[in-house]
């Protein structure tokens, strides 16, 4: 471990900075937004000081950043870029073509809220309203596991040629330091292979990108990418344990089943809420009630068998979304309620809107949320009452 590693006290978003030099991107386009800003500013400082080589672009907008994005793609670049809020709104039309074009694209946005009113806190809805994008979500509940998750998304971006975006909650971990195992130069050349992108802009390819397309060639474009984010499924678990493998890092999944045995009570959450969620189950365990956690990692692809299979005999379930989609609600409670649509016999679904707009949430309060539940629905276990 000691030759694989070194620690060091990390924000998150300068675990990304470290993740993206040692990926090694050929060219990264940039433009600051906070709380994303320290990303870019600590990878500018790497190659100011010659430990990073990478073209920096410096367009005039996130729009043209990703602009730029796809454009070095279809050099066969590899690349990466890092967002925010805002910045990720007016990305949203490029974000569009970047999938469509199968640009193999690595991003990392952190969560926060968007206008009006103004606001810099943590809150998942500027990645969620981007969901029928076309990219790859995953999100991550630390510095590590989002340093982690930079280095895995470069091999399976250029896999399954579709960009992937990775997100991590403002502040909360953005801003936060952790301990965090960074991962030698070696180690990461062993796992991550020099780039070789299928779809690229080449004369011996004879491909081209973004040109007119009659109605059934625009329908077969979203049909093989649907294949694609279901190649995803598969694909990621198998990088994740190489990763795991090579580096000696624990594998990560696209769910996280904690202490959901005999679960009666299964709360479902994205990002760094897992974290007060594990505590408030940890506290609850030992007080002989059987509460357990669902981290979801991946949301889109969004893992449908996997969440099925994992809530299958749970008596309750509870969402707590730090996000909002006003005349709907909790955006992941609906993706949860559309997973298990016509199981046999379903958990019983509960949505909170849970820290939206930066709200804090204690792990007192996850407990509140339980006792709520169990005053409410009485019968189900008897050990609540």
């Amino acid at each position: 471990m000691i030759d694989k590693y070194r620690r060091m006290l990390l924000s998150g978003n300068h675990a990304v900075s470290w993740a993206a030099r040692l990926s090694r991107p050929q060219v990264c386009p940039v433009y600051p937004i906070t709380p994303q800003t320290p990303i870019l500013e600590k990878i500018i400082d790497f190659v100011s000081e010659g430990e990073m080589t990478t073209e920096i672009i410096t367009p005039e907008s996130e729009h043209s950043c990703m602009a730029a994005c796809i454009t070095a793609s279809h050099t066969g670049a590899r690349v990466f870029t890092a967002t925010s809020s805002q910045g990720l709104l007016l990305m949203h039309e490029l974000l569009h073509n970047g999938a469509g074009n199968r640009s193999s694209i690595v991003m990392f946005n952190v969560n926060r809220t968007v206008a009006a009113p103004w606001g810099f806190w943590p809150d998942q809805t500027d990645s969620l309203s981007q969901r029928d994008t076309g990219w790859i979500q995953f999100y991550s509940e630390s510095a590590q596991e989002s340093l982690d998750t930079v280095i895995q998304a470069f091999r399976l971006a250029e896999q399954v040629n579709l960009p992937t975006m990775i997100n991590h909650d403002a502040f909360y971990i953005s801003h936060a330091l952790e301990s965090v195992l960074v991962p030698t130069q070696e180690v990461v050349d062993e796992f991550l292979p020099p780039i070789n992108l299928q779809y690229r802009l080449d004369p011996e390819l004879g491909q081209s990108a973004g040109s007119n397309a009659d109605q059934e060639t625009w329908r077969r474009s979203r049909t093989d990418m649907d294949e694609a984010m279901n190649r995803t499924l598969g694909l990621f678990p198998e990088i994740a344990a190489e990763w795991a493998k090579i580096s000696g890092r624990p594998q990560y999944n696209m769910i996280d089943e904690y202490q959901c045995e005999n679960a009666d009570i299964v709360f479902v959450t994205l990002g760094s809420m897992c974290g007060t969620v594990r505590e408030a189950v940890d506290v609850m365990r030992d007080q002989g009630k059987k509460v357990g956690l669902l981290k979801v990692k991946s949301f889109r692809p969004f893992p449908v068998e996997a969440i099925r299979s994992a809530l299958n005999g749970v008596v309750n379930v509870v969402v707590l979304d730090r996000n909002f989609s006003p005349g709907l609600g909790g955006i992941l409670h609906h993706e949860v309620r559309s997973a298990l649509y016509g199981v046999e016999s379903p958990p019983a679904l509960h949505g909170y809107l849970a820290g939206v707009g930066g709200v804090s949430v204690s792990p007192q309060q996850i407990l509140e949320y339980a006792e709520n539940l169990s005053r409410k629905f009485p019968s189900f276990n008897s050990e609540w009452v």
